[in-house]
């Protein structure tokens, strides 16, 4: 009945977009650039943060990852197997690096807290309360006084 071309004979474009769509479709846009620790896993990126922070965010992950896997495999441990001992044990356990992980946290947030206090602010120096707004607009007309009544 129809005649079809040889070419296209039994085949049938499913993925391939055709030229007006191709000419719809916006650009994609290219992800902006971030900085990372390097691929060689030696951590060299890691020198521009503070040591304390980087050991006590290692040590909150360890103790993090522990506790949410002790605290899950007790009570399995337990039910599934029957070991009464085993399971409580690493609850508890579990329960412990959870606690750990809110004191690492804490005495990290109290040492900021008190190296903050300890130094003063950086710019203090160089601020200068008398000068005036650098946002205010030097060739503006000055405000007119409110009439007198």
């Amino acid at each position: 009945m129809f005649s079809l071309d040889e070419d296209d004979e039994g085949e049938i474009s499913v993925g391939e977009s055709s030229d007006a769509e191709r000419e719809m479709t916006p650009d994609v846009p290219k992800a902006p650039s971030v900085k990372t620790f390097d691929d060689g896993g030696d951590f060299e990126g890691a020198s521009d943060v503070d040591q304390r922070t980087l050991r006590a965010f290692v040590v909150a992950v360890i103790y993090a990852n522990a506790a949410v896997l002790l605290v899950a495999l007790g009570p399995m441990v337990w039910y599934f197997e029957g070991w009464s001992r085993v399971g409580p044990a690493l609850f508890v356990v579990g329960l412990f690096a959870g606690v750990r992980t809110y004191q690492t946290y804490r005495s990290w947030k109290r040492s900021r807290d008190e190296k903050r206090d300890a130094d003063p602010e950086p710019d203090a120096n160089l601020r200068n309360d008398t000068a005036p707004e650098s946002d205010a607009d030097p060739d503006a007309a000055p405000e007119a006084a409110p009439p007198e009544t």
